[in-house]
This record gives C-alpha cells, structure tokens and sequence, in this order.
C-alpha cells in the first residue's frame, strides 16, 4: 500500500512590533512602526509607491533588521514562547512577490511547473530529488485548487507572468506556514486569475494568517479582515477593515477614458506580422498571427494570461523568432542589417526587463543606458547625457532618486525608472508589457497622461493591459488574444 503524505501541521505565529525604525542606505524607510499580526488575522496594507510596504513585510519576514534602539522591539511569539530574533520562526513564514518571482527569470530556473510547487515542500529554490507518488499527489491538489492543474508539465519559464504567480502562490502553500507575506499577489493576474487567487486564499484555514499588499481596490483580497495603511513609511490607519477605512486610504478614480481615434490606413508601415507561429520550450504560443502596425496608431492588446501578449511584444521586438512559414516585417530592416538599427529607435517596458535589470546600477545610469539600447553601460555619462536624464527624471518625478540604485527602490518606483529610459531613445515605436502594473492609482494616472501626450504627437504604441481603465486616450486599435490565437484585431469596438 503507497504511503500516505502528510502535510505539516502549521505552528501558530504572532509577529509583534514596538516602536520600529528601518533605514536603508542612510534613508528613513519605515517610522515608529508598532503593530501586531495574530494567529488568523488577514491583513491587507495599504500605500502609495515608496510608502515602505515591501520593506515591512521584509522586517516581518526577518530578512532586513531594523536600526537598533532601546525602545524598539520585533518579536515573534511560536510554542507560547516570546524571541526577539527571527530566526526559527523564518521557517514558519513564507513569501510571495514580484522579487521572488523575478529571480526564476534572473537565475534561468525552468523546472516543470510541478517540480517547482515541489520545492515548496522542503523551503528550497530548486528540486534536490524526485518527488514521491504521495508528494506529487498533494501537488497537483494544491495546482488543482489554484485553478491551474492542466499547467502542471509546462516547463515555469514558458509561462505568462500571472500564471507564474499562481504556481507560486501554491508552492507557498505547500510548506504549510503559519504566515504567508503576500507582495502585490494579484499584480499581473486577468480577472480570471485573480478570482482564482481569491478562492485559493479564502479557503485557508485559521490558523494561517496573511498579509497582503495592494494599490488596486479590485486586487484586495475579500477575505482581508484587517487594514494597515502607510504613509512615508509612517502607519496613518490601524485597525478593522471597512468600506470607509478603504476610501479613505484610497486616491480617488480616475474619470473615464474616450479611447478611439483614426489613423490614416495609408501611413508608413512600422512592423508586420504574417501568419506567425512562435514556440518557446516546444510550447506553441502563438498561432498565424497576423497584425499591421503603422505610423501614429496606438494597438492595445487584451486577453487572459498565457493568451500570448507578452509573447507578441517580444517577437516584435525581436527577443522570439517566428517559425519557418510565417514573416515577420520590421521598418529598415533588411536581409544584412542588424536587429539593433530596429531597436534604436524602438522602446521597450516590461516586467522582464525590470527583472533582468541589474539591481547595482544607479537611477542615473539606467536612464542613460536608454539612449544605447543597452544593459549598463560601456562608458562614461558625458555632460550632454546627463542633462538629457535629468530632464527625463524630472520629467517622470525622479529627480531625488537619482543616486539611488534598483534595489533600494520599490517596484512601483522601478517601473517609472524604465518609463524615463524609454523616453530618452525619443522612439518611433514604444512597445508596453503592462506598463502600469505595481503602480499606486496617482503615479498610474500620471504615467498614463505622459503616455497620452506621446500619442498625440504621432508616436506609435503596442501596449498590454488586463484594465481597461489603462487603455489611453487617443488608442486606435485593439487585438484580443486567447490561447494564442487572434479572436478580434482592428479598430477599437465602441
């Protein structure tokens, strides 16, 4: 008879903090934080960009300290006994976020989906041995009530960014912890996935408690029952969650967009796509595309996760090739002439180059490696490049981050880093992989009004969105994607 696997029993964890401090690289990131989490509380924390909710989350967790003070305590409460040093209870915390997720991209790690959840079981980054009957069992019920079971034998890199985040979310789980630190869970994810999410989370049991960060009402998670807002790293709202309390943490929406306009069918051709298959892992992703880009319009591409999007994005920009049979036509680029001459006056933002970006290099340097279409850079920044970038900062509200590198910035602040790069190339074409995404609603609705102002000055743009509130004025036109396959491709559906 197979045996039976049993998953850990998780341990009842209390985190508490008393009077907190952080400061990362001599800068005030978190203030006089004091604030409890019990045994099955669900908390949701709230915040603009740069308010300090992932460094808290990482003081929770145990992976940064915070500055040293008579007064100020973070303790942790496992077996009915106090410590004031994280580490056993690390073993009963686990995390979910953009970082995490990020570093299967930056490290190369392509396990089968099922492999992936597995390491979940053993709190290691990659596969040490097979997994059992009973392991692999209990997996695919974790798969299976995430919603994503039929994904189990995909190999994790060839799947899209929202469906790597539910594979994650249920190798968290395996572990069984007693907390589980949730970082922009639902960033990225279509409202299918997000609902999906939604289940997963309301069907855990109370004695595991969470903590979840969001910007987006519609990301909360409905079975939060606790409200943590943050402000400058300061705590403003502590307490019960209720409609009220969430208005008031949040920005008001902003108004409805009017999104249609023409293009002159006779304008230049930028990039065409002609019955274009791609394949990434022996996956067929995408299936005879075909698509016409021309000067001044403005595509807006939809659809669920793994419906190919960012795929696309990519083969234009030509980090996928298009299988024998289909073509695919870029503006200037001939047989003989690199790849590069396309790109330097081509544009790209996605969270993959947010992920391979490396952390090290300043604000100052990233912006400037705009202008080479490069990571880093070869030189040094000479004095007209310089002012250029800090045009852009300004431009993009950078201007006191300058110094500053990747890392010490918050992933919102990060994606406007990549805006101001984009905009140095002053490109003919801007390609968009959810541009938005990790972006608090006043940052969102000013990134989207600079993008608005590029369209009415002719520039073209592909752009990938789950929101329509994200589809910009001036949009010409729209292709919804599913499994693949184009369902709708032509001027936007009123």
């Amino acid at each position: 008879m197979p045996a039976v696997f049993r998953p850990r029993t998780p341990v009842s964890v209390t985190i508490r903090l008393e009077g907190l401090d952080l400061h990362r690289s001599g800068r005030a990131v978190l203030r006089n934080v004091s604030w409890t989490v019990n045994p099955g509380e669900r908390w949701l924390v709230l915040g603009p960009n740069g308010a300090g909710k992932t460094q808290l989350l990482k003081v929770l967790a145990g992976d940064v300290w915070p500055n040293p003070a008579r007064k100020s305590t973070r303790q942790y409460r496992l077996h009915g006994q106090w410590q004031n040093q994280p580490h056993e209870a690390r073993d009963e915390i686990a995390w979910l976020g953009p970082e995490r997720q990020d570093r299967y991209e930056r490290h190369d790690w392509n396990f089968p989906v099922l492999e992936v959840v597995g390491t979940g079981l053993y709190r290691t980054d990659i596969p040490l041995e097979p997994l059992t009957p009973a392991q692999r069992k209990y997996c695919i019920a974790l798969l299976r009530r995430a919603g994503i079971a039929p994904l189990a034998k995909r190999n994790f890199l060839s799947l899209s960014y929202g469906e790597r985040r539910l594979v994650l979310l249920a190798r968290a789980w395996a572990w069984r912890p007693g907390v589980l630190l949730l970082d922009e869970a639902a960033t990225g994810l279509d409202p299918a996935h997000r609902a999906r999410l939604q289940r997963f989370l309301a069907a855990g049991r109370s004695r595991i408690s969470w903590v979840c960060t969001a910007h987006r009402e519609e990301d909360a998670p409905v079975t939060a029952n606790r409200l943590l807002v943050l402000d400058g790293g300061r705590i403003s709202y502590c307490g019960l969650l209720s409609r009220s309390a969430m208005r008031r943490a949040a920005h008001p929406a902003p108004a409805k967009r009017r999104v249609h306009r023409r293009v002159s069918p006779a304008a230049t051709l930028l990039v065409s796509l002609e019955n274009a298959d791609v394949y990434l892992d022996g996956s067929h992703i995408l299936r005879s595309i075909n698509m016409e880009v021309r000067r001044g319009q403005c595509w807006v591409l939809h659809g669920a996760n793994g419906s190919g999007k960012s795929t696309l994005l990519r083969t234009i920009y030509g980090d996928h090739g298009v299988a024998s049979g289909g073509i695919i036509f870029r503006a200037g680029i001939a047989p003989g002439v690199a790849l590069e001459q396309f790109r330097a006056h081509t544009a790209l933002v996605s969270p993959q180059l947010q992920t391979d970006y490396p952390h090290h290099y300043s604000v100052l340097e990233t912006i400037v490696s705009g202008l080479h279409s490069s990571i880093g850079l070869n030189a040094c920044i000479s004095a007209l490049e310089r002012r250029r970038a800090q045009k852009a900062m300004r431009h993009f509200g950078l201007g006191n981050v300058a110094d500053r590198t990747l890392g010490e910035l918050s992933y919102g602040q990060k994606r406007r880093v990549l805006f101001a790069r984009a905009s140095m190339l002053n490109p003919q074409l801007m390609l968009l992989d959810e541009p938005f995404a990790g972006l608090d609603i006043r940052q969102r609705e000013l990134l989207l009004q600079a993008l608005e102002m590029q369209i009415r000055s002719g520039r073209t743009v592909v752009l990938a969105t789950h929101y329509r509130s994200e589809w910009p004025r001036g949009a010409t036109h729209e292709m919804h994607l599913s499994g693949g396959k184009v369902q709708y491709a032509g001027t936007i559906r009123r």
